[in-house]
């Protein structure tokens, strides 16, 4: 008898575990399956005003002016001033003077890169069930194989790892050092599929595709999407400003032929963006996403691939210390934020967004990782603005070019700049006469697209377009405490950058000797003494594309494992140089 009871005990502890089991497995599977879909659109070099949510018609971003109406605008989301140390924020959840990213950016020919040993936010995504995706630049890497997004937690990438790219042909070229090769791959493979197709396009069709995919095959698994253009960063020097035709037929109202092709650049990437949108739509997949859209940094303006790119009213433009370098027109949806329609004042940083997306798929970053990055997701998600953030928006100690830009609350402390100060005016001031003619019917414009039509049937509500617009738009008016400059290669500047956002009144002088400036001032140098020394390293010649069929590769690897080939193709491109050179003839 009591076997039988001991086998009825026995078979009722495993049904009781296998019950226990499968309640466990379904409640696992409801959570992967309730994760929200994280989708990031980042722009490359678009300048602050370059939106028309901000309130220029010079030209109009229908789209993306539709996706922050209808979701959060965040109008204080700061980034790094330049290309790699704002990705490495992104992607770190760091300061780039803590992760060795702080000086320029990677050029082609140079063989370093983010370090192995930081963690990427791919890698956290993918570590806790996200299929992971980066579609476009990379710019983090490329002179051995496992520095580049495949190998740093990114399950796909299709685009390229350098810095730019002809918009059609896909390559770089390197004009000081007579570079040139093509630079585009599917995940590790060298892809010419594209060549001649609009890579705005490339890269939308590609997202549109990947979400078709997400959507019909593989649902169960949420997607972290990183669609990080080209557009609207010039491309090689040759031909900088490059456009469809048909894109470039509705500027011609614009006299300026830079500044058409630059509005049909960021009309093509606006598109794009409603394209992105109608994907998820169509697959049901809204509801459950985080939409975001920012720049990577301020536009340049002037001078190194300039575009005409404008970040005015603010002051600056990319690699400066100022708010035009560093202050991204940015918005982010989700279903899950209490004040839809609402322009967000709170500072954000870059750096911010890891652990506040993180947040938000219910993922708690390893505290050994030791993020500067603060999670904000609360904040957002119910719409307060009482944290006192903190930025490092960079501490470069370059010998020719020391310069600093900190903030601290509603004070930011500026010392030393870039470029001998040659670009920290006010830049970008469009011609007033020169109007997209659509701007008369702006809000029948924006709530025709079909992103607005998208977002509004999963979260309805009245949104005051007008009303947002302006609270969105920055003004400069004369400050209380009148003009004072700033020569911050003189001495240090100290703004009230809440009262003061276009950095007109230098306070420096009232302040100097008071806690508020010594204590800002003593935070910074404990900054610059605890930084991480930069990675950067000297150009090495062995990049040269020429040597590995043309194609911008991880050439430290192609080297280790064919050096005597290449080692001959390097003698025979050196003959074949000095013959065409010469005035000697065979």
């Amino acid at each position: 008898m009591s076997t039988h009871l001991d086998k009825f005990s026995s078979i009722a502890s495993l049904l009781t575990a296998g019950l226990v089991f499968c309640i466990a497995l379904s409640s696992s599977l409801t959570a992967t399956s309730e994760r929200p879909n994280i989708i990031i659109i980042m722009a490359d070099d678009l300048g602050f005003d370059d939106v028309s949510f901000r309130g220029s018609n010079n030209f109009l971003t229908p789209n993306i002016d539709a996706l922050a109406y209808s979701g959060v605008i965040l109008n204080n989301l700061y980034a790094a001033p330049m290309c790699t140390p704002s990705r490495a924020a992104l992607l770190t959840g760091k300061y780039p003077i803590n992760t060795g990213m702080q000086h320029y950016v990677i050029v082609n020919d140079q063989p370093w890169s983010l370090p192995l040993n930081e963690t990427t936010m791919a890698e956290v995504f993918r570590g806790n069930g996200y299929r992971t995706s980066l579609l476009g630049k990379w710019h983090l890497g490329m002179s051995q194989r496992n520095f580049t997004p495949t190998q740093r937690g990114f399950d796909r990438h299709l685009g390229y790892l350098g810095a730019y790219v002809d918009y059609y042909s896909q390559t770089y070229e390197q004009t000081n050092k007579g570079y040139n090769g093509h630079d585009f791959r599917d995940n590790l493979k060298a892809t010419h599929e594209q060549v001649g197709q609009y890579v705005t396009d490339v890269l939308t069709d590609a997202a549109v595709q990947e979400i078709e995919d997400q959507g019909s095959k593989n649902n169960s698994q949420p997607l972290f999407l990183l669609l990080s253009h080209l557009a609207p960063h010039a491309a090689n020097d040759d031909s900088p400003m490059q456009a469809p035709e048909d894109e470039l037929a509705q500027f011609g109202y614009i006299r300026n032929e830079t500044h058409r092709y630059y509005a049909a650049m960021v009309s093509r990437m606006d598109k794009s963006v409603g394209k992105v949108i109608d994907a998820l739509a169509r697959q049901e997949m809204l509801q459950n996403s985080i939409v975001l859209f920012l720049s990577d940094n301020g536009g340049p303006t002037q001078g190194q691939h300039s575009t005409t790119a404008s970040n005015y009213p603010l002051r600056g433009q990319k690699n400066s210390p100022w708010e035009g370098g560093l202050r991204s027109s940015a918005a982010i949806w989700s279903t899950e934020f209490e004040r839809l329609g609402s322009v967000w004042k709170q500072q954000i940083y870059i750096g911010d967004l890891l652990p506040t997306l993180a947040a938000a798929a219910g993922i708690s970053p390893d505290p050994a990782l030791h993020l500067d990055g603060l999670n904000l997701w609360s904040a957002l998600k119910y719409g307060y603005e009482s944290v006192e953030r903190e930025i490092v928006h960079v501490i470069d100690e370059d010998v020719a070019e020391p310069h600093l830009s900190y903030t601290r609350g509603k004070w930011k402390v500026i010392s030393g700049t870039t470029s001998g100060g040659i670009y920290d005016g006010w830049l970008g001031r469009r011609e007033t006469s020169e109007e997209d003619p659509r701007s008369g019917d702006y809000e029948d414009l924006i709530r025709n697209t079909s992103v607005w039509q998208q977002l509004q049937l999963v979260s309805a509500g009245e949104r005051n377009i007008s009303e947002l617009r302006d609270q969105a738009r920055i003004e400069c008016p004369e400050p209380a405490t009148g003009i004072k400059p700033c020569l911050p290669l003189q001495a240090p500047c100290l703004f009230d950058i809440e009262a003061d956002p276009c950095e007109q009144s230098n306070l420096y002088e009232e302040y100097r000797n008071t806690t508020i400036y010594l204590d800002l001032w003593q935070r910074i140098q404990q900054f610059a003494k605890e930084a991480h020394p930069p990675n950067n390293k000297p150009s090495d010649p062995d990049c040269n594309p020429r040597f590995y069929h043309d194609e911008w590769t991880w050439w430290q690897d192609e080297q280790a494992s064919s050096s005597g080939t290449t080692g001959r193709m390097k003698i025979v491109t050196f003959f074949l140089g000095f013959v065409l050179t010469s005035r000697w003839f065979l």
